[in-house]
């Protein structure tokens, strides 16, 4: 799958939808069914490395209210990585404007949901329990290059 493709099928969340996230991600997970059991894993593999990408101690101290300040404070780890699925839910300039700007972070937002797509995808196109593990984690603190 190529990042124009990636970037399409993330396109097709219908925000229209908002409030119910099962329904703003309908349309992406049955585009996805729709594809090769490769294609559904380098979209996973793909949506892995943008999250990857933005886990940066500049991107977390931007979040909003529950920012990271410093070690001694509490930092959820799962709101960041939440946070980090807004930016990538918001199409390919806004995860690049926002990894190249870490202070325009979008502040007090989430959406887990996207983390889920590939994986309703291939479930209900195989009918069979998703088993993939993507070579990038994705999980707060994964980035080793973005902890300065």
């Amino acid at each position: 799958m190529s990042e124009n493709e990636f970037w399409s099928i993330i396109g097709m969340l219908n925000w229209d939808e908002s409030g119910d996230d099962e329904f703003v991600v309908e349309p992406v997970v049955d585009c996805l069914s729709q594809k090769s059991d490769e294609e559904i894993f380098q979209f996973e593999e793909l949506l892995t490395q943008k999250l990857h990408a933005l886990d940066t101690k500049a991107h977390a101290k931007e979040i909003g209210e529950d920012a990271y300040i410093s070690d001694e404070k509490y930092f959820s780890v799962d709101g960041f990585l939440y946070s980090r699925c807004v930016v990538v839910a918001n199409g390919k300039e806004f995860f690049q404007h926002i990894l190249d700007n870490p202070k325009e972070f979008p502040k007090d937002m989430e959406f887990e949901a996207i983390l889920f797509v590939a994986q309703q995808a291939y479930e209900q196109k195989n009918d069979k329990e998703w088993g993939y593990v993507s070579s990038t984690d994705y999980e707060t603190y994964k980035n080793a290059g973005g902890c300065q």
